[in-house]
């Protein structure tokens, strides 16, 4: 494994196994450490400036959240996107998206409905800069706040539980060509149906977005 991984700052006052642990999750979920790259734990170590002891434990975490699979003899590997992950994912996704955007058309405040608005001016200047880090992140802002607005909190529980490997895919699905603008689009329409609380029209784009945000990323897998 070349020397990709940025030192950690031993100044931190969080404990080193959390911030090991961010490090490689965001190393995984940015594509740094690609699918099917061995883990060396003496390297990572290295890498980042701390002891075996805390990459051991963040390895450890990784693997309770999918994004790296332990190989008996052979070490701890970064997990591959399979097309079935892919369709699992998307499958449960779609559903609970629709659902969110439909309960936010009923139950959406003022202040909220301004705060996504806020975001998707927030996302087209970015956009412009071509910021693919930065536009994850209001990316990921964006549907946190939808969800919030469904005033469902087993809703957000569920969607929570997903929100690494959702991490990693809108990685890849806001890197295809065209799809930043495209996804922007959509989170217009979504925004304005639930403006009107137009319930139906809000799910029915919801699950549009997820499907589109789907087939960026088969098509970008296809393409590797």
């Amino acid at each position: 494994m070349e020397k990709r991984l940025i030192p950690i700052d031993l100044e931190n006052y969080r404990p080193l196994r959390e911030l090991v642990f961010e490090a490689l999750r965001d190393a995984i979920i940015k594509g740094i450490l690609k699918p099917g790259e061995r883990l060396m734990e003496v390297q990572v170590a290295e890498e980042l400036g701390v002891s075996r002891t805390p990459v051991r434990e963040a390895i450890r975490k990784l693997e309770l959240e999918d994004l790296v699979v332990m190989i008996p003899h052979k070490g701890a590997y970064v997990s591959s996107i399979s097309l079935k992950d892919i369709a699992d994912v998307f499958e449960i996704r779609s559903a609970l998206e629709a659902l969110a955007a439909g309960l936010a058309a009923e139950r959406i405040t003022a202040e909220e409905l301004e705060e996504l608005e806020r975001i998707l001016v927030k996302k087209a200047e970015i956009i412009e800069a071509h910021d693919l880090d930065r536009l994850v992140e209001i990316d990921t802002r964006f549907h946190a706040c939808l969800y919030q607005a469904s005033r469902n909190t087993k809703l957000v529980q569920i969607i929570n539980n997903l929100s690494e490997q959702i991490h990693r895919f809108r990685s890849t699905s806001l890197a295809s060509p065209g799809r930043m603008r495209e996804a922007l689009e959509e989170h217009r329409k979504i925004v304005e149906a639930i403006s009107e609380r137009n319930i139906s029209l809000a799910q029915a784009l919801a699950q549009e977005h997820i499907e589109n945000a789907q087939n960026s990323i088969l098509e970008a897998i296809g393409e590797n």
